[in-house]
């Protein structure tokens, strides 16, 4: 007898379930600015995207809480941040198990009858599904499985899709067209060099590559007549992967496109508010009809009222190889970063940029010559500003700094109030050393190195090579003649 009253309530738990909450999909591009022609980018193709944005809600400030993918993904799997967690350095050596009280968001949707899953996009030469967290955690018990057409009769499912694309290494085009060549519009802090717009167009052909896979994932949908009934969610991890993006607490490497299509949610609407990634986790609760916890940072999007919030806040820790601890707090109108180690290059040595990004290089090699503008050449400096302010109305890419300007004083006098409070309130752990389950910061980076290296070495490289000689390199890839390497 009480095993038929239980087995009968928990079908009915099962039935709330179902009735209070949609389904729910995750797309999740791997490191990705709002490069979309719904956000207004030019040089790139992208009609499922479009469609989204067309068909549902458009975020314009959205916002990753960290610059990389491991703190970032750690964070809004959780709805909170990766600062209060523990978990903000990225790639850490040897993750531990999540502590008391927190749960990740798959773990709580499958306890509420919901069918988990995590696949990488239709289309993908990716055998597994990316999740890279700072947690232990096992896939096979974390997910129901890699295909939520497995689900029972009538179970609502929660799908995440992961895109490994623009992630570097970008495919080399087989051919360019020349005049797209000519009309890309670089920000002003990359130099005009025939490498940069090479290196940008594949990315913009990467970029594309993830429209497609959007595309197919759409058209499943539509086809097993679930689309109407899915909430989905179409966002990046962090920024573009590019020397200013990834790994930069900046706006190119924090802003991320955030589009969002499903019942209840708007045709055509657009959302100028601030948006945080750590917001998703707490709004498919929310949505679902669920509980949000108590230690969700996040606020919920989709149902109700909107969190117009004066501030969001971001940080960016120790990367591999390249240790690190920055702060950012970001407001409707300004972006104030706080650099804890100003005697740190702005060029913090990363073997991973190192070996990936051909504007390393390139970038040092300008400068040797003088060839770099004041903002360009304020990269390569050995030593950073202790503070950045950025003003976001007139500066939307936050390029212009204005912490030295007195006219700022006040204002900047606010912000660092502002963050001062959430290092306090939300107990950041990035002033704390490295757990003693890491290995040394001596042993990482020879790790990292020898990593390095091994990647020269398979390039062709007897020995490390010099800036000129992976300069000429990364030309060679990219089609160009040797005699444009710094002209």
């Amino acid at each position: 007898m009480k095993r038929f009253v239980l087995t009968l309530v928990c079908g009915l738990a099962m039935q709330v379930v179902q009735a209070a909450g949609p389904n729910f999909v995750w797309i999740v591009a791997d490191d990705m600015s709002p490069d979309i022609t719904a956000y207004g980018a030019e040089g790139v193709k992208t009609p499922n995207l479009d469609r989204l944005a067309q068909e549902g809600r458009k975020y314009t400030r959205a916002y990753a809480s960290a610059p990389v993918c491991s703190s970032s993904r750690s964070a809004f799997i959780l709805g909170c941040y990766q600062t209060t967690t523990g978990l903000h350095a990225h790639d850490v050596e040897n993750p531990q198990p999540l502590a008391a009280p927190y749960k990740h968001l798959p773990g709580l949707m499958r306890e509420a009858g919901y069918f988990v899953t995590n696949s990488v996009a239709p289309g993908s030469t990716k055998k597994n599904a990316k999740t890279h967290y700072n947690f232990a955690h096992d896939p096979k018990v974390m997910f129901d499985g890699n295909d939520w057409t497995q689900r029972k009769p009538g179970q609502p499912f929660f799908a995440q899709f992961q895109i490994s694309e623009p992630h570097r290494p970008f495919p080399i085009p087989e051919s360019y067209d020349e005049q797209a060549l000519r009309e890309l519009d670089l920000p002003p802090n990359y130099p005009d060099h025939p490498l940069t717009r090479r290196d940008w167009y594949a990315y913009l052909r990467s970029v594309e590559v993830v429209d497609q896979r959007v595309g197919a994932i759409l058209d499943q949908l539509e086809k097993e007549g679930e689309l109407e009934n899915t909430v989905v969610m179409f966002f990046a991890d962090h920024g573009r992967p590019m020397p200013w993006g990834k790994q930069w607490l900046s706006v190119e490497g924090l802003q991320v496109p955030l589009l969002v299509r499903g019942p209840k949610v708007g045709k055509g609407e657009v959302e100028e508010r601030l948006v945080s990634l750590i917001d998703l986790a707490p709004s498919m609760l929310d949505r679902a009809g669920l509980p949000v916890p108590e230690w969700m940072q996040g606020r919920p999007l989709l149902n109700g009222s909107f969190p117009d919030r004066s501030l969001i806040f971001a940080a960016r820790d120790r990367c591999g190889d390249a240790p690190d601890r920055i702060r950012a707090v970001i407001t409707p109108g300004q972006l104030l970063v706080k650099n804890f180690h100003p005697e740190l290059p702005y060029l913090n040595w990363s073997g991973y940029k190192e070996a990936s990004y051909p504007g390393m290089p390139l970038l040092r090699e300008l400068g040797k010559i003088g060839a770099l503008s004041p903002m360009q050449i304020r990269y390569t400096r050995d030593q950073r500003e202790p503070l950045e302010l950025y003003d976001l109305e007139s500066d939307p890419t936050g390029l212009v700094n204005l912490a030295k300007d007195p006219q700022q004083e006040d204002r900047l006098t606010g912000l660092m109030a502002d963050m001062d409070a959430w290092l306090e309130t939300s107990e950041d752990k990035g002033a704390l050393p490295d757990p003693p389950t890491e290995p040394s910061m001596d042993e990482i980076r020879h790790s990292k190195k020898q990593d390095y290296l091994r990647t020269w070495s398979r390039r062709g490289f007897k020995q490390e090579p010099t800036d000129a000689q992976r300069l000429t390199w990364w030309m060679q890839q990219y089609g160009l003649p040797e005699t444009e390497t710094i002209n």
